[in-house]
């Protein structure tokens, strides 16, 4: 496949965990492990996108590129597309928008994304996963997605879809045979549709459900979809997420035992 950039977004004030990006975990900063999530991912570049001097000084030691954006923008989308426009990336260049909170994310993940990009006569490419749980079919912070065959998104939601007319009526404890899919937060985009995306306004949708990239749908694009090639653990949003992490992180060192 061709050369990919991934591109992360971080924000310094975020509102439920202020300096976000700078938390430490096992002795460093967040933004640190998901740069190297990155770089493990075989990324061509990996540009850090961002608004505050600490975060750029932060992974100065890895010799990133770090592009500083406005402190304005109201996603990270429309930061990376800042980034897009500032380094003149051609329309078809492919941009991974892995986003600063996710420590976990596997590189595979990362790979596969940008993959599916590039296979697919489509503007953006994202993943899912199978979701095996009524609770989190339920759970309107669990985002639900459904596909055509050709593996492109016909509708992503907070509600659970498809909705088992016939199941759910009698019972909502278990689960329907169906794939029932999970989105994943992870986007690759072409330069140019990311430039183009950014500058339509939020549509109808996108604000009823709080989904941005219900926005793309609802213009006509395309979005192909597939399927995470290894579980994608959750990101950090909260002081028990950067414990977990933590605990993860020095389970996985303890597992591959020293260095030799």
């Amino acid at each position: 496949m061709p050369g990919f950039v991934v591109a992360i977004p971080a924000r310094f004030g975020a509102t439920r965990l202020p300096g976000k990006p700078l938390r430490a975990i096992a002795g460093e900063p967040m933004i640190v492990h998901v740069a190297r999530r990155a770089l493990e991912a075989g990324a061509a570049q990996v540009v850090i996108a961002t608004d505050d001097a600490r975060i750029a000084d932060a992974v100065a030691p890895l010799g990133l590129d770090v592009c500083m954006t406005a402190s304005t923008h109201a996603s990270g989308t429309d930061r990376l597309a800042d980034v897009a426009a500032q380094r003149g990336w051609a329309d078809e260049h492919i941009v991974v928008n892995l986003q600063g909170d996710e420590p976990l994310a596997p590189p595979a993940a990362i790979r596969r994304v940008a993959e599916t990009l590039a296979a697919a006569d489509a503007p953006i490419a994202t993943l899912a996963t199978p979701l095996h749980d009524t609770r989190d079919l339920f759970d309107p912070n669990v985002v639900k997605l459904v596909t055509a065959r050709n593996g492109r998104a016909l509708y992503f939601s907070r509600a659970p879809i498809p909705w088992h007319r016939d199941a759910f009526a009698q019972d909502r404890i278990t689960l329907p045979q169906h794939t029932w899919l999970r989105h994943i937060g992870l986007y690759a985009y072409r330069a140019g549709a990311l430039r183009a995306f950014a500058a339509m306004p939020p549509s109808d949708l996108e604000r009823i459900e709080s989904l941005e990239q219900l926005r793309a749908l609802e213009a006509g694009w395309s979005i192909a979809v597939a399927l995470s090639p290894e579980p994608f653990p959750a990101g950090v949003d909260t002081e028990d997420d950067l414990r977990r992490v933590e605990q993860h992180l020095h389970a996985r060192a303890a597992a591959a035992g020293p260095v030799p």
